[in-house]
């Protein structure tokens, strides 16, 4: 009941006048961020920071908690609209959202992006009002041992992403691994894969660029070439009606809808680790547990509902080590860390108690923010229709430009821009060679979070293995992910004996 009346208390706070304008404003420039490739709640947040200093400390974080909001449900506009992710959170939306759009299910793969949002975004609020000192301790017990056996748990989904052809799909991962160490030494700080000291490779591969370039830059050039220069724009049409029967054929994706979100919130209340991974291993979990996994990539609406319930989700799991303990689950979270800082509240379990009406109103405002994050997402979606409706002859000009831009903006650095145009033409050859670009584009984002949780456990360990196994969360993290490999490759073992005795 305590809780029920400091969140009562939280919803009058955030349903003031100045605080509710904030929460509509905040949502609607976040939609707009995360729809541009490149920008992303990081640089929204952090561009609109100075503002804050406008209004007191509470209305401050509700004004940029409704920004992350915002931008967690834009990122999958542009991924599903043109095939650029509008943020690395919404990567794993494009694999199966542009397809759709292709297809003239523009609108279905929309709707399903926002209530998938709202859903994943509800579980992770309701999560975080009523667990979240409890699940603060069990984020805090994860060391080095677990964080990279539940990246390796993730790494073993990444064989069913790649259809029947494992060693494709080992090449893509390998390639994405070797792409994540481009840079500094984690430990040494010696430069290594820079090609010869070229300046730009000292600060790695931004995962942003690789993603353009392959979903931009690489499907725009494969579409051309399979149109053969004529190319024929989704007839993709919208209205009420529709909009109402997508939401009723949605019901039947409750399943990937819990999937994403309880994973995506347990993956973003971990200190570090951010959305994009939990979205990534929601899409990769829904694949293997699906009884059509040969769908996935070609349109299947669960490949859009898993990433961004997953992805809103673990948004919200991201904040709740920010406020309990001080430590910032994602990069966005780092920066309302620092405004925290500034405005003078010192973040830690003490927050709750030394200023209530802070925390407690930012809370209600994340139910608030999720709500008209919905509302307006769905109303505009005519008008990102009417986006596919252009000519290619002016679209292709207009996603060229916006994956220069999506490709600079990160890092400000003409090195990227180049680096992704040859990422384009590689995910060009990939598509034509059939090879998979998802594990590709999984590993790069997942590598540099493994490799120093590895090292880190290997030095803690003395160099043993075995530190892996005797700990109670990673060793069940282990044996899954040994699991989600020998299954995989057994099924293909007897299939191909199966096709050898019919041969005789």
């Amino acid at each position: 009941m305590e809780i029920l009346s400091l969140l009562l208390n939280g919803f009058a706070i955030a349903f003031e006048p100045l605080n509710l304008a904030l929460i509509i404003f905040g949502c609607a420039v976040g939609l707009f961020i995360g729809a541009m490739p490149g920008l992303g709640s990081v640089n929204g947040v952090a561009i609109l920071l100075p503002m804050t200093f406008l209004v007191p400390p509470t209305s401050a974080i509700i004004f940029l908690g409704a920004i992350y909001y915002g931008a967690m449900y834009g990122g999958a506009i542009s991924s599903i609209m043109l095939g650029i992710p509008g943020a690395s959170t919404a990567v794993a939306t494009t694999f199966d959202g542009r397809p759709m759009a292709l297809q003239g299910k523009a609108d279905k793969a929309l709707v399903a992006a926002a209530a998938a949002s709202f859903v994943g975004g509800s579980i992770g609020v309701v999560l975080f009002t009523l667990f979240a000192p409890p699940l603060a301790d069990i984020a805090l017990g994860f060391g080095a041992p677990e964080i990279f056996a539940l990246m390796l748990m993730a790494f073993a989904t990444f064989v069913g992403l790649g259809g029947d052809d494992v060693a494709k799909t080992l090449f893509s991962i390998f390639i994405g691994l070797v792409f994540g160490a481009v840079g500094l030494d984690i430990i040494s700080g010696e430069p290594r894969l820079i090609f010869g000291d070229i300046p730009g490779f000292f600060h790695g591969i931004n995962f942003l660029v690789l993603a353009i370039g392959i979903y931009g830059i690489g499907e725009m050039l494969w579409t051309i070439e399979i149109s053969k220069g004529n190319v024929v724009v989704s007839q993709a049409s919208v209205s009420v009606r529709r909009i109402w029967e997508n939401l009723v054929e949605l019901t039947r994706t409750w399943k990937a809808m819990l999937l994403g979100s309880f994973l995506g919130y347990f993956v973003g209340i971990l200190p570090a680790a951010g959305a994009t991974p939990g979205s990534l291993m929601a899409y990769g979990f829904a694949k293997q547990m699906a009884k059509d996994p040969e769908t996935y990539g070609k349109g299947n609406i669960n490949g859009v509902v898993a990433p961004e319930s997953a992805n809103n989700a673990a948004s919200t799991g991201a904040m709740l080590p920010m406020l309990t303990l001080g430590i910032p689950g994602s990069p966005t979270t780092a920066i309302l860390l620092g405004g925290m800082v500034i405005w003078g509240l010192e973040p830690g379990p003490m927050v709750f108690i030394d200023h209530p009406d802070f925390v407690w109103g930012f809370i209600a405002s994340l139910y608030a923010a999720n709500l008209f994050s919905l509302l307006i997402n769905i109303a505009f979606i005519p008008a990102f229709i009417w986006v596919l409706k252009l000519p290619f002859t002016i679209l292709a000009p207009v996603i060229f430009i916006l994956c220069i831009v999506g490709g600079f903006v990160p890092t400000l650095d003409m090195h990227d821009v180049w680096l992704m145009l040859i990422f384009g033409i590689v995910g060009y050859l990939m598509r034509k060679l059939d090879y998979p670009m998802a594990p590709a584009v999984l590993a790069i984002v997942l590598g540099p979070l493994a490799e120093p949780a590895l090292r880190q456990s290997l030095l803690i360990s003395g160099g043993s293995f075995s530190i892996f196994f005797t700990r109670p969360f990673s060793s069940v993290f282990m044996f899954i992910a040994i699991a989600l490999l020998v299954l995989p490759l057994g099924k293909q073992a007897l299939d191909a004996r199966r096709r050898k005795t019919e041969r005789t």
